[in-house]
């Protein structure tokens, strides 16, 4: 099959590679010229593992196309999908401007009954509006799909070639028969693709999501309660989610959530919610948490300190939202950056793919470590942030050398409070008893 990719970003690059890999000719189109050229030359502009060999292979077996051409780009292709930014605006709700000035391009050009595809996260009606747009410009027969995407970050590949389940929302037999085509080499093992109509797929992105942004927050008020009360959390994580009605996955308390889809997923749900006269509560509730979870070792580590940070070497571990990625937005590393440098302290980061990026914010207001330990060194404290593998099981005596105090706040609980108590550390984490501190 045929396909085009309209736009190169996470979701993007990602769904074009993979139905490459699985035999169809796919173009991808950007209007940014140095990253197609880039992309044209065979390298990745994203990190993501697993994505950079499937690149290069289908790139070499001329699968996988690059153009910043519309109109090359769509020609004779047979699904066209739409994987564009769709940013929040100052009010919270998603900004449709590039889905929809992408449709108004498209219609004119479609030559043949063409199935045009929603992937990026989009508000309920989008679909829609998206065929009012390319209609007026169209003479060809068309369809308008929504196919949300459910990729985690730093596991992508897999979520794409081995999904959980598809969802397709057309009111089309024509448009759900070329889809069921297109994914069958996915789920050969049985995973479903769930048919539904327009509005109900594109709901059903925006509440998968916002319910997990609700477990995560949820059990950062438990363990905000545990340190109340003496509890542990990680018992009650344990106890809970043993319950098959809850499950392990999403109870592990934390620093808050980030990165491009739950903050703005839950944000653009809750002013849809709004623009209908319903008053989502949780909602509200779930991103006032996260906001104020974001900054919890910080305020930790102002009260260790008596509010006096002024001077003080604080060393960072973490600054992508999450492991396996190089993506920062809205991790919570960048408030507690700006927040320690607001309070005028000599900061050390470290991560193994986020620097860059954090670099290009934040420049040489902060020092960027070649490694973990590098950035301990006489350093008055250390923040976790992110649960990369390396922080895991780090060598503690090397830590000890190298710090000016032995104090740890642990903003992903990676280690055992007792162990941290025989290795002589200070050690602050979420929702567990303090080790040595004040």
């Amino acid at each position: 099959m045929k396909i085009a990719v309209v736009g190169t970003g996470y979701v993007g690059l990602v769904s074009g590679t993979c139905f490459s890999e699985t035999g169809n000719h796919v173009t991808c189109i950007d209007i940014d010229e140095a990253k197609v050229a880039q992309l044209n030359s065979g390298k990745i502009t994203i990190y993501e593992p697993g994505l950079e060999a499937l690149f290069e292979r289908n790139i070499r077996q001329h699968r996988l196309h690059f153009t910043t051409n519309i109109s090359q780009g769509i020609e004779g292709a047979e699904v066209i999908f739409l994987a564009l930014p769709t940013p929040p605006t100052e009010d919270g709700s998603a900004d449709l401007k590039y889905v929809i000035q992408v449709a108004k391009e498209i219609g004119p050009l479609l030559q043949d009954y063409t199935v045009i595809v929603d992937k990026s996260t989009v508000p309920v009606g989008t679909a829609e509006k998206v065929r009012i747009e390319v209609s007026a410009h169209s003479k060809v027969p068309f369809d308008v799909v929504s196919n949300p995407e459910f990729l985690r970050e730093g596991a992508a590949v897999d979520d794409f070639m081995k999904p959980d389940r598809v969802v397709v929302g057309t009111s089309s037999q024509r448009a759900r028969k070329i889809m069921e085509n297109l994914y069958a080499p996915l789920v050969r093992q049985g995973n479903p693709i769930i048919f539904m109509d327009e509005l109900s797929a594109e709901l059903t992105k925006y509440a998968a999501n916002a319910f997990l942004a609700t477990k995560i927050t949820f059990m950062n008020e438990i363990a905000n309660l545990c340190e109340k009360l003496g509890a542990d959390v990680d018992s009650i994580r344990k106890g809970v989610g043993t319950d098959s009605r809850i499950g392990r996955r999403f109870l592990f308390a934390g620093i808050g959530y980030g990165g491009s889809c739950f903050p703005k997923d839950v944000q653009a749900l809750a002013k849809s919610s709004e623009e209908v006269g319903y008053d989502f509560k949780i909602l509200k509730s779930v991103m006032s948490t996260n906001k104020t979870q974001k900054l919890k070792l910080l305020e930790r580590l102002k009260r260790h300190f008596n509010n006096n940070l002024s001077g003080k070497k604080i060393a960072i571990w973490g600054l992508s939202f999450k492991p396996y990625t190089d993506d920062i937005r809205e991790a919570p590393s960048l408030d507690n950056i700006s927040g320690l440098l607001d309070a005028g302290v000599n900061l050390s980061v470290y991560d193994p793919e986020a620097l860059p990026s954090v670099k290009n914010i934040y420049g040489d207001k902060i020092s960027y470590a070649e490694d973990e330990y590098d950035a301990l060194e006489d350093a008055d404290a250390l923040l976790i942030l992110t649960e990369w593998p390396v922080f895991r099981t780090p060598d503690f005596d090397v830590m000890s050398s190298k710090m000016k105090n032995k104090l740890v706040l642990d903003g992903r609980n990676l280690y055992e409070p007792s162990i941290m108590q025989e290795l002589g550390f200070t050690y602050y984490s979420i929702g567990r008893n303090v080790i040595n501190g004040k």
